[in-house]
């Protein structure tokens, strides 16, 4: 799964880096930094019922070309492909969000990136609201821009990292050398349509900031940094809108639609 060389200078043009890029944890480092900063994690389509695909070619034409955002299929996905197109050694790995709380017949539900150097690497840019940079894929601590996080080995032969204090997802499972496309596929169609998909009955954006993150869940936006979290309630589908455009850079087709999905939750919430 990789792009043209016409879809990699599009890419690259997208997220502001130019040619030509070191292949080292350096030029891997201003990929993953440059690609979070110019994308947002967004799972409009599972929410709203539009049409998904895992496909490189899909998740192109969706967030380079559409300017929208993507989850951890499309993130991951798009960002893997960039980076073979420009001849880094990755690896698309099969993780589970959440396994702790979920059990096993949840993996599959994330898609995460080995990217082998000097020594293996976890690219991620799929977590919602998470690493920066790539790290080790080692145990032991992590901390970026003042957030901790870190990497631990499980009992049953999984690597596990941590998500920060704050962080939507508490943990995501991986194995340096799992692959399983057919589960990832499989898990895709769940969450894209099952009522009990965390995302088909919640509305969930978040984006990386210079010192933080920006969320909204739901009707809530919070501003997240490492010193603390502020929030505020939406009240109306016009700062909805303007949310989408000027906070987390979307093109999003039918707001007021969005609007009115995130109203008739908030009713069965306090109902």
């Amino acid at each position: 799964m990789t792009l043209s060389s016409g879809q990699l200078d599009s890419y690259l043009a997208r997220i502001g880096i130019d040619r030509p890029v070191s292949l080292d944890i350096h030029g891997l480092s201003e990929l993953h930094r440059a690609h979070l900063m110019s994308f947002t994690w967004e799972a409009l389509d599972a929410f709203m019922g539009w049409p998904s695909s895992v496909t490189t070619a899909a998740a192109f034409t969706k967030m380079v070309v559409g300017r929208r955002g993507g989850w951890c299929y499309e993130m991951n996905g798009l960002f893997g492909a960039a980076l073979t197109a420009l001849g880094f050694r990755v690896t698309r790995l099969c993780g589970c969000v959440d396994r702790p709380k979920l059990g096993d017949i949840a993996i599959g539900n994330h898609l995460t990136l080995r990217v082998d150097l000097d020594r293996p690497y976890l690219a991620e840019v799929g977590v919602a609201d998470a690493l920066i940079e790539p790290v080790p894929i080692a145990p032991g601590a992590v901390h970026q821009r003042g957030f901790d996080f870190a990497i631990s080995e499980t009992p049953d032969g999984w690597m596990r990292f941590h998500n920060h204090a704050h962080g939507i997802a508490r943990s995501m499972d991986f194995k340096a050398d799992y692959q399983n496309e057919a589960a990832m596929v499989g898990m895709h169609d769940w969450l894209m349509r099952d009522p009990a998909s965390p995302f088909t009955n919640a509305l969930a954006v978040f984006r990386h900031t210079s010192d933080g993150y920006v969320s909204l869940q739901n009707d809530v936006l919070r501003k997240i940094t490492a010193v603390g979290l502020c929030e505020e309630r939406l009240d109306s589908a016009d700062q909805l809108e303007d949310l989408f455009e000027t906070v987390f850079d979307l093109v999003v087709p039918e707001p007021d639609r969005v609007w009115e999905r995130v109203v008739a939750i908030r009713h069965q919430l306090t109902a």
